[in-house]
Order: C-alpha cells, then sequence, then structure tokens
C-alpha cells in the first residue's frame, strides 16, 4: 500500500486525489488545507492521517478542538506544510497548493528525497532553476499531475530523450475562445468561471479563461523536460481530449488522449509506473466524432504571450509575471479591476523590471514581492 502525504486536500486537485486514494485504498499520512477547516476535519476522520496542517494560522485552535477526540498531530502555517513535506512514513508527496506558498514545502521535500507528485504550478514558473537543480542533486522524481505535463511524460516513456524534436501543449481555450479584446471589455466575474470543460478552483479558472494558465504550463513544460521555448509549441484543442504530444526527429507525433478527467494524470503520478483502473469513464471517440485544433490568439490573450516572452528572456521574469498575476487575478476576483487589465498589469510588470538573476529561494521570494507590490501601485 502506498503512503500519500497531501498539501491542497480540500482543493480540486486534492479532493480528487482522494477519490483515487479510496479507490485503491492508498494511505494518506498527512493532509493540508489553506482554510476549510470543517473540510479538512471530514477528510481527516475518514483518513486517519497521523497530522493535519491548516496554513492559515487563525483557524488552528479550531481544528485543534475538534480533532481533540483523536491522536492526529494538529499543524499550522507554512512550518505544518514544510514538516508534511519531509514526513518520513509518506512514500510520495503530493504538492496540489495554489500559489508560491507551494515552492518551500516542494524544496523542503527534495532536500528530504521524497518523491513528489506536482500540481503546485508556481512551484516550477517561480523556481524552476532552483528545483529542477535540486532534485537532479538529490536524485528526487518529480512526477506531473497537470494533465498536459503528464501527457507529455507519458508519452516519453519508452523512448529515446535525445530523439525529442518538439512538445505540442494543448488548450482548451478557456470560455472565451475567439472572442477579441473588444468583446471581453465588460466580461464579469461569473463568464469568467464558466470553463467549458474543466472543474477548478477560482484563480486557475481565471487563468485559464485568460489563458495565462496556458502560459504557466508553457514556463513549467521548459523546466520539467529541459527543453528551449522554441521546442514548445501552444494548440487550442476545444474538446480537451488530446492532454498533449510529443513530436520525434522522425516527425512521428505521440498523443495522449483521454476523458477531461484531472484523476487520470493525478492517479498516474501517485501510482507510476503502474497503470490501474481509475474512478472516471472511458473515451469514446465516436462520441465525441469531431476533434479540432487551432493556433492560439497571442494578441488577445497576451497573458500567454506576456509568459513566454518571460522564460525567453529568464531570470526573474517569469516568476514577475507569476506574482503579478496573482495579484491581478485577486482584485479581479474581488471586483476591483476589468479582465482584461489582468494580462495588461502582467504585461506591465515583466517590462517594469530589470533583469535579475534568481540564485536562491529568498531571491524567488523578493521577485515575487516586488511584482505584486507593482501591481498595487498601478491597479488603475
Amino acid at each position: 500500500m502506498k503512503s500519500v502525504a497531501l498539501l491542497g486536500s480540500t482543493g480540486s486537485i486534492g479532493t480528487q486525489a482522494l477519490e483515487v486514494a479510496r479507490q485503491h485504498k492508498l494511505n494518506i499520512t498527512a493532509l493540508a488545507a489553506h482554510s476549510s477547516v470543517e473540510k479538512l476535519e471530514q477528510q481527516a476522520r475518514e483518513f486517519s492521517p497521523l497530522c493535519v496542517c491548516i496554513y492559515n494560522e487563525r483557524h488552528y485552535s479550531d481544528l485543534k478542538q475538534r480533532l481533540a477526540d483523536t491522536s492526529i498531530r494538529v499543524l499550522s502555517g507554512m512550518d505544518g506544510l514544510c514538516e508534511i513535506a519531509q514526513q518520513k512514513e509518506a512514500d510520495i508527496f503530493l504538492n496540489s497548493v495554489v500559489g508560491m506558498v507551494g515552492l518551500l514545502p516542494t524544496l523542503t521535500a527534495i532536500e528530504a528525497g521524497k518523491p513528489i507528485a506536482l500540481a503546485n504550478k508556481e512551484t516550477l514558473v517561480a523556481g524552476g532553476a532552483l528545483v529542477m537543480e535540486a532534485a537532479k542533486r538529490k536524485h528526487v522524481p518529480i512526477y506531473p499531475v497537470d494533465s498536459e505535463h503528464s501527457a507529455i511524460f507519458q508519452c516519453l516513456q519508452g523512448n529515446q530523450r535525445s530523439q525529442l524534436r518538439k512538445i505540442i501543449l494543448t488548450a482548451s481555450g478557456g470560455p472565451f475562445f475567439g472572442k477579441t479584446r473588444a468583446e471581453l471589455e465588460h466580461v464579469s466575474i461569473a463568464q469568467a468561471l464558466n470553463h467549458p470543460n474543466w472543474s477548478m478552483g477560482s484563480k486557475i479558472t481565471i487563468d485559464s479563461a485568460t489563458l495565462m494558465n496556458k502560459g504557466l504550463e508553457f514556463i513549467e513544460a521548459k523546466w520539467l523536460f529541459d527543453l528551449q521555448p522554441d521546442q514548445i509549441e501552444i494548440v487550442v484543442h476545444r474538446q480537451s481530449v488530446v492532454h498533449s504530444a510529443v513530436e520525434y526527429q522522425d516527425y512521428s507525433v505521440i498523443a495522449q488522449l483521454g476523458v477531461p478527467d484531472m484523476k487520470i494524470p493525478i492517479q498516474y503520478a501517485l501510482l507510476y509506473p503502474d497503470r490501474m483502473p481509475c474512478p472516471t469513464k472511458p473515451l469514446s471517440l465516436t462520441d465525441y466524432g469531431t476533434l479540432t485544433f487551432a493556433k492560439p490568439d497571442l494578441e488577445t490573450f497576451d497573458c500567454l504571450r506576456t509568459c513566454i516572452d518571460a522564460i525567453t528572456k529568464g531570470g526573474a521574469y517569469p516568476c514577475i509575471a507569476n506574482g503579478a498575476n496573482e495579484a491581478a487575478v485577486a482584485h479581479f476576483l474581488a471586483g476591483e479591476i476589468p479582465f482584461l487589465r489582468i494580462g495588461e498589469l502582467v504585461a506591465a510588470a515583466v517590462a517594469h523590471f530589470p533583469f535579475m538573476q534568481l540564485n536562491c529561494y529568498e531571491d524567488v521570494m523578493q521577485a515575487d514581492a516586488q511584482a505584486r507590490a507593482f501591481v498595487e501601485e498601478n491597479l488603475l
């Protein structure tokens, strides 16, 4: 029985990971959530982990009181997340938190030699060089959980990495595919949260609407698979059936297909290299009938263009793009800025700062803080 320590257990990825755990009777050794005390308590009582962590320390006393009749240790804050990241009882560490909070636990898990199932985009977007260098030094495998990166990882199995020509990252296009900037000027929060294929958290869903999510995945792919930016092609695929593909030197293209259900890549990361029945439905190509592909609109969706520019320029620019986006999305969700302002702020932040190299965790956090401060100063 494989043992799993899980950060972000009450979110979209976390709850689906626990569905996989139920299906395959995985041993959950630790659970962590941001602030969903009631849901975390329910999960703790069902899975009986050794410890749980509530990141928002204001909820620590409440959670501790709720679990007082159990032997489960209650942790809080970043210290709690990092303790879980290096938990010796866990065979694998699943990081599915949203935001920069995921970077330090990832680095901590690597230093502890813990295999990682990674669903936290910001870890690689902001600190890709640090993370991959540390993973290589400690011989720690990182299994991608994103459906696109999982697809690429699967398409690389059994083939020589040196014969790879490029990868093809597919994108759903979000709810606003085909729209012009003029048509997006008055987009509501509800419209932006209405994704056509995937059920995700609010921040990630907004990122999908702006195509920032695909920009972040572009940057992730560069680090995960040791690629140059010109080896990554983005293709809009509305049906979300082809999750991504790999092209080899002979121009053979190998793709991974499946229904748009995150439990498939989550399970592959947790059970790798085994393939087991998954709690989802099988793919019927005849039910879909037609699969379509198109080029992304980099002019309308400037977040994607900015991310490609940021990773091409290197240094701290991907971290700046990510930090600016997190801040801007929070303001959009609060109803304080219009939809198109998100991309404008991200592009402005990347253009504003001089080149900076990131040599340590503190450098990453400083660049992130500067990007967020820039957004706060330039909201209107």
